[in-house]
C-alpha cells in the first residue's frame, strides 16, 4: 500500500484528508512542519500532503524546500493544499513546479473537492 503523509495544523483538515485517503492508502499525520521532520526520519512516504501556512507562514514552504533538496526525500511527491493563495492574490498554481519558489509536484486550493484530491493523488503516485 502507498503512503502517505499528511502535514497540516488543523485537525479538522487532517481528519477530513482521512477519510477521503483511509483503506486506499497507509496514513500518517503530523501537525507541523518540526513533528512532519521527525516523522520522515522513520517513515518514507511516496506523497507528502502539505499545508503552507502553519508554524509561520511559510513552514510549507520551508519544508518544500528542504525535503526537495535532502537525497533521501528529493523523489517524494508533495501535493500541496492551501487556501493562502485567496488571502494574497497570489497564483501558486502557475508556480507549482519551479525548483526555488515553489519546488511542489502539485497544488490544490482549499476547500478541496474529494474526487479532485483523489484523482491528483493516484496521478502522483500511481
Amino acid at each position: 500500500m502507498k503512503k502517505i503523509l499528511i502535514v497540516d495544523d488543523d485537525s479538522d483538515i487532517r481528519q477530513a484528508l482521512i477519510v477521503v485517503l483511509e483503506g486506499k492508502y497507509e496514513l500518517k499525520t503530523a501537525a507541523g512542519r518540526d513533528e512532519a521532520v521527525e516523522i520522515m526520519k522513520t517513515y518514507s512516504p511516496e506523497l507528502i500532503i502539505l499545508d503552507v501556512m502553519m508554524e509561520t507562514m511559510s513552514s510549507g514552504f520551508d519544508l518544500t524546500r528542504e525535503l526537495k533538496k535532502d537525497s533521501r526525500f528529493g523523489g517524494t511527491k508533495i501535493l500541496m493544499l492551501t487556501s493562502v493563495d485567496s488571502a494574497t492574490n497570489i497564483d501558486f498554481k502557475s508556480s507549482a513546479g519551479d525548483p526555488d519558489w515553489l519546488p511542489v509536484d502539485d497544488y490544490m486550493s482549499k476547500p478541496i473537492e474529494p474526487k479532485v484530491l483523489l484523482q491528483k493523488v493516484a496521478n502522483l503516485i500511481t
